[in-house]
């Protein structure tokens, strides 16, 4: 075991994202559900704002397994043409599709926030942050899609992750930082004492904690550091 649970695979990231703590250009967004403790402990390390970073997939109808795409906090649609290319897909299941799924994730936006506004990213340094990466593939989505909000800086930051999915998303983001990459990875619940399954009032509870890291805050903290 690498890590006792999730708040504690947060910490021992943190350290590994040191660099950023203090600055008032960062933010730390969270994949739900898994990824809010460990996003949580990050934030607080760091003195930055913690958010959530909703990915859903657009799976093809009768083959829900199979992404034509995804769907992400802020209005954001990704496509994977060649998917769709390839099964002949019309667009308007694609439009059913995501009229569906879009009205899942503005629940859980709704029901997560709590009424406050989605952090702004744009031109910040944003943190991607989850529990864990095996295939990458629900993380690919997030960086594509983020992308959209014109970012300055987007880094992933994971506790433990398959070697050759930290290594591919290197290329896909601007940075990655993987705190474990054990050769013989399996499963990410593997590395964790405690990986019970995170409640959506846990998410809840963890993001109006998180809330209260403004970046002002940050900006007094670097300030004091010189």
């Amino acid at each position: 075991m690498l890590f006792q649970d999730r708040h504690d695979a947060g910490r021992q990231l943190a350290v590994r994202l040191l660099p950023y703590a203090g600055r008032d250009d960062v933010v730390v967004l969270a994949l739900p559900r898994g990824g809010v403790p460990v996003g949580y402990e990050v934030a607080r390390a760091l003195g930055a704002p913690l958010d959530v970073f909703l990915v859903r997939k657009l799976g093809v109808p009768g083959h829900e397994e199979l992404a034509m795409g995804a769907i992400a906090s802020g209005g954001v649609r990704v496509i994977n043409q060649r998917v769709i290319d390839a099964l002949k897909i019309p667009p308007e299941v694609i439009g059913q599709v995501t009229t569906m799924e879009l009205e899942e994730l503005e629940r859980r936006e709704r029901e997560y926030r709590d009424g406050r506004p989605p952090v702004e990213v744009a031109g910040r340094v944003a943190i991607l942050v989850d529990d864990g990466l095996a295939t990458g593939a629900t993380m690919r989505a997030a960086i594509a899609a983020l992308r959209r909000r014109r970012p300055g800086r987007i880094v992933v930051a994971v506790p433990v992750g398959a070697a050759e999915t930290c290594a591919d998303l290197r290329q896909e983001a601007d940075e990655a930082v993987c705190a474990a990459e054990p050769t013989d990875f399996y499963a990410v619940g593997l590395w964790y004492e405690d990986f019970a399954q995170t409640t959506d009032e846990e998410v809840r509870d963890l993001l109006a904690r998180g809330a209260v890291h403004e970046p002002a805050g940050a900006a007094a903290h670097q300030a004091n550091q010189h």
